[in-house]
């Protein structure tokens, strides 16, 4: 007697426990919906401003110059969810130059979302994710080889503004790297390195494979995931 009521407790504790985790993946999707329906019903998405279907299709310059805003086909292995919700909330400029510009300051007008709208298109977003992305394999690292290779060996700085010694320095032609740690997940940021053209066809960012090592590419990318 006193086994069958031991068994039929597990068999209660595990329907509910299944139950509760199928809530919360339910909960999860619906998210993911709702986020979908406020990205659309502002008008963001493609033909007004980015991209959420890949691979990218663009071959020439022309075709990249038709794009609004950034393509976020890959937004859920690119960005960090944190990030997202908070930047969606207040947009700060991370392009000082305007899109698709090289001389044309970034006004910073990008629209703002309240915050259930930004947790929602948040959610959204982040299922939006790349097979050539692998998880797990950068983490942050301030290493002095990554260093050299960012410095030394290709002055991404050149390009990109970067925090050194508590003052921002570097180029505005191409998105800021100022606290990108926040913003960029590590390991996109060596599939980006590594395999450029998965991601963007058509750029004026350099290929550095034959240029940079794979061990450089992920001495990079974790760098950048440190700032």
């Amino acid at each position: 007697m006193v086994k069958r009521v031991t068994c039929s407790r597990v068999v209660v504790v595990s329907l509910l426990a299944s139950a509760m985790i199928g809530f919360g993946a339910e909960s999860s999707r619906a998210d993911a919906a709702k986020g979908k329906g406020v990205f659309e019903a502002k008008k963001c998405g493609s033909g007004d401003c980015h991209i959420t279907q890949g691979p990218a299709t663009e071959k020439t310059f022309a075709d990249q110059l038709k794009k609004k805003g950034p393509e976020l086909w890959y937004a859920g292995s690119k960005f960090k969810k944190e990030w997202l919700e908070k930047w969606l909330q207040d947009p700060i400029v991370i392009r000082p130059i305007e899109y698709n510009s090289l001389e044309k300051k970034n006004a910073g007008n990008h629209p703002k979302l309240s915050k259930a709208e930004a947790d929602e298109v948040a959610e959204y977003l982040m299922t939006l994710t790349s097979k050539d992305v692998e998880a797990g394999v950068i983490q942050a690292n301030k290493n002095i080889q990554g260093k050299q290779a960012f410095e030394k060996k290709q002055a991404c700085q050149a390009c990109h503004q970067i925090e050194k010694t508590g003052k921002v320095v570097g180029g505005m032609v191409a998105p800021s790297l100022v606290k990108a740690g926040e913003r960029l997940q590590g390991d996109w940021v060596y599939a980006y390195l590594k395999k450029p053209k998965v991601f963007k066809p058509v750029k004026r960012m350099p290929i550095y494979e034959g240029y940079l090592s794979d061990v450089d590419m992920k001495n990079v990318a974790a760098l950048i995931a440190s700032f």
